[in-house]
């Protein structure tokens, strides 16, 4: 069957190149003042297009960026099991680990990478992480390691020792995420944004682009209600116009969920990558199993809440992380509770009651970042407040003294919590910590979060660093948060912390 001929887009007198060509690589000095159909192009909406924009072709950048990223992933896990390869055999030396064995765990961790899709996921995703895939990374990693002491040992060339196979495995697990996680920046670097269309509502499309602006390499050209993409050709017609790349469907009701596979068809014959934002996994988070039962799929879902064992699980996590935490913290406290005793009068420690598991209260220790009395200040400021949701943020406030904007900016106020978590007052990870009147506000589905013991740090922190976010929302994340616990998700969330609160300082 032949490939069926593309309409050509009308010619707008320079020289019959696309439009969106033309807005995306334009010489310097062309612009709005001097090109006034640019103009027009920026003040036309999505929903503007359909009916009246004849079909155009789809943009080839995409299938470039894509091979882009497979050929960097691939690249670096080369490079690391390399790097980790000649490492290993600069330590242990030719004698015991031997190079033709070494050599054939290249094609292997490169052939397991292909097996779990991991050259191929990038397509799929939005925002592009490397921290999902290191439980697959550590699986290769241990792999590799087992196939090179059995090689040697059938070699007969030396026997590799514990500590060189904990050693080789370890330097593959890091070298590859390192590796990968700088593939994927220059991979993102040699390519154009992923130009993005949500077929939703605005208020959706604001909510994502608030999320995403400015740190998954992706442009959001606008929002479409579901009900105006009748068609095929619509959906053509605006991938064309708008030079989109994915889109996002974002179903509003159930009707609207009814038309979401006719609508990814629609988007995969139009040559752009889907993604779809189900409503369900409002409800029961993420970690759910698909359940194929003779061609009818059905989700299982998960308890909400953690067993005796996951408690255990997490009780001896957390008193892991504090235990070592405390000790590098000890002096860093010790030296900020001097700092705070010249800067102003007052405890070196603050300490408010909040609300813990089940309910129960508990005081919560913090280095003082404010006046002595700031709690008696409040009905003071209440018009200075910024929120209006039961929660009291002022962006400038005046109690908080000189050194305690230091100790906010870099989190150390916050070093004392690990007190509480020794405790089993609080968790390193959880919901956040509310005071009572925060608490006394939330009602139905949404105190289930209580059966969780509330964090140092949990998602509101992450999403926190970006945008100020309202205490629903908070609620939300809380919610999900607890309906999708796992040990590993509690890691990707410290490492995540970590993260933001080193990059905000240059780091």
């Amino acid at each position: 069957m032949g490939t069926p001929a593309r309409a050509k887009k009308p010619d707008s007198g320079h020289g019959g190149a696309p439009t969106a060509l033309r807005r995306r690589f334009r010489p310097r000095g062309v612009g709005p003042a001097t090109d006034p159909s640019l103009r027009v192009e920026r003040r036309q909406r999505p929903r503007d297009i359909l009916g009246d924009y004849p079909q155009q072709a789809v943009p080839r950048r995409l299938l470039e960026r894509e091979r882009n990223y497979r050929r960097s992933l691939f690249a670096a896990d080369l490079v690391a099991g390399l790097l980790a390869l000649v490492l290993s055999l600069a330590v242990l030396g030719a004698d015991t680990m031997s190079a033709p064995a070494a050599l054939f765990a290249l094609p292997l961790l490169a052939g397991l990478s292909k097996l779990h899709g991991l050259y191929d996921r990038d397509d799929l995703l939005v925002r592009k992480t490397t921290i999902e895939e290191v439980p697959k990374l550590f699986q290769h990693a241990v792999l590799a390691t087992l196939v090179i002491v059995i090689a040697d040992g059938h070699l007969g060339i030396g026997e590799v020792g514990d500590r060189q196979a904990l050693a080789l495995c370890g330097l593959l697990v890091s070298l590859t995420t390192v590796c990968r996680m700088l593939a994927r920046r220059v991979a993102g670097g040699m390519s154009q944004p992923e130009r993005i269309l949500v077929l939703g509502s605005a208020e959706a499309e604001r909510n994502l682009h608030e999320r995403a602006a400015g740190r998954v390499g992706a442009e959001f050209v606008g929002a479409v209600p579901l009900e105006r993409v009748g068609s095929h050709e619509d959906l053509r017609r605006l991938v064309g116009a708008f030079d989109v790349d994915r889109v996002i469907i974002v179903p509003s009701d159930l009707a609207a969920a009814t038309d979401t596979p006719e609508l990814i068809r629609a988007a995969k014959a139009a040559g752009v990558r889907v993604s779809v934002l189900p409503g369900v996994l409002d409800v029961v988070g993420s970690q759910v199993e698909f359940d194929d039962v003779f061609g009818v799929t059905l989700l299982g879902v998960r308890r909400f809440g953690l067993t005796r064992s996951s408690r255990a699980v997490k009780r001896g996590f957390d008193i892991t992380v504090a235990v070592l935490a405390g000790l590098v913290a000890l002096p860093v406290v010790a030296l900020a509770a001097i700092v705070i005793k010249l800067d102003s009068p007052g405890p070196v420690f603050f300490r408010q009651e909040r609300i813990g598991f089940r309910g129960r209260r508990f005081r919560m220790v913090k280095l003082r970042t404010m006046v002595d009395g700031a709690d008696a200040m409040k009905g003071e400021l209440a018009a200075q407040n910024e929120v209006a949701d039961g929660m009291f943020k002022i962006a400038e406030d005046p109690r908080v003294t000189r050194v305690g904007r230091l100790l906010r900016k870099t989190h150390l106020d916050e070093l004392p919590q690990l007190y509480n978590v020794l405790r089993g007052q609080m968790s390193v990870v959880g919901p956040r910590p509310l005071i009572r009147n925060e608490d006394e506000r939330i009602t139905g589905l949404d105190r289930r979060r209580l059966e969780l013991t509330p964090g140092m740090t949990g998602p509101w922190q992450i999403l926190g660093s970006h945008r100020r976010i309202p205490m629903g929302e908070m609620l939300k994340l809380d919610y999900l948060y607890a309906a999708n616990w796992s040990l590993w998700n509690d890691l990707k969330i410290l490492l995540r912390t970590a993260a933001i609160v080193l990059r905000r300082h240059g780091v």
